[in-house]
């Protein structure tokens, strides 16, 4: 289907899929139902593929290799993040300073010097 259709609604929410299938796995997330279990450590998925990606961390599959500096990694997002320090490409902007970064965590750490948000406390009686 490239109509731009989803015909099939989620009961629980606004999201509408173009096939069944992908309709029944979103529904997994509302039921609470993980179907696929790691036979190394017992966690369990709503996905096939997440499980299948899981288990790299058991066997040490690491598939994603940057042709830079030969740094392998399981999932190919991982990949692409970590060229960025290659390329230089940091598509992260702060709205405050305009300052840039490669990852979005770093520019949320970065925000944090922007406001009063001070999420970790000292909890010592030193």
């Amino acid at each position: 289907m490239h109509n731009g259709d989803h015909p099939y609604q989620c009961r629980q929410c606004d999201k509408s899929f173009t096939r069944q299938d992908s309709l029944n796995t979103h529904e997994r997330i509302h039921s609470g139902e993980r179907p696929y279990q790691c036979r190394q450590c017992e966690k369990t998925f709503t996905q096939q593929g997440h499980l299948k990606t899981h288990e790299r961390i058991h066997s040490g599959d690491r598939p994603y290799q940057c042709r830079q500096c030969d740094k392998t990694f399981t999932r190919r997002y991982r990949l692409k993040t970590h060229e960025r320090i290659h390329s230089g490409e940091r598509p992260y902007q702060c709205r405050q300073c305009d300052k840039t970064f490669t990852y979005q965590g770093s520019l949320k750490r970065h925000e944090r010097k922007h406001s009063d948000d001070r999420p970790y406390q000292c909890h010592s009686s030193l």
